[in-house]
């Protein structure tokens, strides 16, 4: 890594209904991330935590089918612009959330700044979901279809108007949980996903190769959004979505080794770590371990 990493905590947590989410970032730290960095000889600076009002409430409005929309896009704004400025220093930027809400302004952050960007999406969710067709109203399930431009046009026009990636630059890793609207859109626009069967059945470390040689050839930056309830909920309890039938620790540590051996990332987030919902911040311990491994932590 020859980029100094720029910390950012971005504690969103209005786009779901669980309180704690916004004490993620603080979690993380306080399970020895600094202290991980430090040991991999990588140089950082921790910007501290963006500051986001989490006022709303978790009732949908009518016409939208929304929950917290100006609120959430008001928070997005201010992750978008932080991105941007981080990115200006030339830092690499590892944000700490929030809700999975933060990635529509982690990635309208990077837009201006590749000009075809990346995203791995490592999720138990595709997170696809509009106004349209989510069941729940929840903005934190709708964050990679507003990223590709799809939805509300204040989602989508953060830091400009339009799609802030491409579907053929989207890869989707760990899915299994997926809505029927969500089904379609995949179909529909091709994107590239690794649902847990294909893990099952290929292995991770192939489903990594396969996925680091399908963006290498395409984008020019690889932003990598890492979900805890991605992992089985066996070693992240501490999350609002638990997804049981996940990859194991050992499979996602290979994952993000495998990441980091490649070198194709230029920029990182964590989200959906709740102290509130966690055992002893055991999520967060395994969030700083995933980390550690995307900026070169081997087993030996």
């Amino acid at each position: 890594m020859k980029n100094r990493i720029g910390i950012v905590g971005a504690p969103i947590t209005i786009a779901q209904p669980n309180y704690g989410v916004d004490l993620g970032p603080n979690a993380i730290r306080y399970a020895g991330l600094h202290k991980r960095l430090d040991g991999l000889n990588v140089n950082f600076k921790d910007y501290g935590n963006i500051d986001i009002e989490n006022v709303g409430t978790n009732e949908k409005d009518s016409k939208t089918n929304l929950k917290n929309l100006k609120e959430v896009v008001n928070g997005n704004q201010k992750i978008a612009d932080e991105i941007k400025v981080i990115k200006s220093r030339g830092d690499f930027p590892l944000i700490l959330g929030g809700d999975h809400s933060i990635a529509i302004g982690t990635i309208s952050g990077l837009y201006n700044h590749y000009k075809d960007l990346g995203v791995i999406w490592f999720d138990a969710h595709a997170d696809l979901n509009t106004g349209e067709t989510s069941p729940s109203g929840n903005i934190h399930g709708m964050s990679l279809a507003a990223s590709l431009g799809e939805g509300h046009k204040d989602l989508t026009s953060i830091n400009g108007e339009g799609p802030k990636v491409r579907p053929e630059h989207t890869v989707i890793i760990g899915a299994r949980s997926i809505d029927e609207g969500e089904r379609e859109f995949i179909k529909e626009r091709g994107i590239q996903v690794y649902t847990m069967r294909d893990i099952e059945k290929l292995g991770m470390d192939t489903v990594m190769k396969e996925a680091i040689d399908y963006l290498s050839n395409r984008v020019d930056g690889v932003h990598l959004s890492l979900d805890v309830d991605g992992i089985d909920p066996l070693h992240t309890p501490g999350t609002g979505t638990p997804v049981v039938g996940g990859p194991s620790y050992r499979e996602t540590f290979h994952a993000m080794s495998a990441l980091y051996d490649s070198q194709i990332l230029t920029s990182v987030e964590v989200v959906e770590v709740n102290p509130l919902l966690d055992n002893k911040n055991k999520t967060a311990e395994v969030a700083a371990d995933m980390i550690a491994a995307v900026f070169g932590e081997k087993y030996i």
